[in-house]
């Protein structure tokens, strides 16, 4: 899970790079058959919850059909996460190829991935984060009923996949900025996502991540422009 050496100490995610001897489909497949074991492992602790919670609103109905419901939300929230991972790659692919093709701008990355850090620190504390977190915490709202079919299910599962996607976007630009492979940042990133969906005050949770993310986004900033 390393990366290839790049001017100024930093690494570029061999996420990014083809393999020799491996065609462009087949790495964008290995890429997302990564990304989706990692998203599974990252958002799992927060998701159990908000399946629970939809148990709950669909009422009695027979064990096994209730569990075939609960798989279907599932199967939607981490379908949206999977759409989000094959938009990314070409991305990532383009970016990693300008950053090998000129020098100049791979001196750079250490400020732009700090930079980056920054601004994702930043989003914590907008009000844009905070309705799409609470739609995390509370879907579905309590008292709520919904309907024991699978096309609501599923449904219900692409609304959550979106509402997630929003709310984390800053988190999994840090991920992508500071290394989509690199476990420590995973960790930091899975744990930050699992304090806001499960902390009484998910808000508050949410701004002393970002008061965090801040902090460690200056601090990036300051150590590549050599006052660190």
């Amino acid at each position: 899970m390393g990366g290839m050496p790049m001017p100024g100490g930093w690494t570029l995610s061999m996420a990014w790079v083809r393999m020799p001897g491996q065609t462009w489909p087949a790495a964008a497949a290995s890429f997302l058959g990564v990304w989706v074991v990692m998203m599974v492992a990252m958002m799992l602790p927060s998701l159990v919850p908000m399946l629970w919670r939809y148990r709950q609103a669909v009422g009695p109905t027979g064990e096994t059909r209730l569990d075939r419901l609960v798989t279907r939300v599932g199967a939607g929230y981490f379908f949206v996460w999977t759409v989000f991972g094959m938009a990314i790659f070409p991305l990532g692919v383009a970016l990693a190829a300008v950053e090998m093709r000129w020098s100049l701008l791979a001196r750079c990355v250490p400020i732009a991935a700090g930079a980056v850090v920054l601004i994702a620190g930043t989003l914590q504390f907008t009000a844009w984060k905070a309705h799409h977190l609470a739609c995390c915490r509370a879907a579905p709202g309590r008292g709520c009923s919904l309907p024991a079919d699978t096309g609501t299910a599923w449904r219900h599962g692409l609304r959550l996949g979106l509402h997630c996607c929003y709310c984390c976007a800053g988190l999994m630009a840090i991920l992508l900025g500071l290394g989509v492979m690199d476990m420590r940042v995973l960790a930091v990133v899975a744990a930050a996502v699992t304090m806001e969906r499960l902390a009484p005050d998910g808000e508050h949770a949410a701004q002393v991540v970002g008061t965090v993310v801040v902090a460690a986004g200056l601090f990036l900033i300051a150590r590549a422009a050599g006052f660190g």
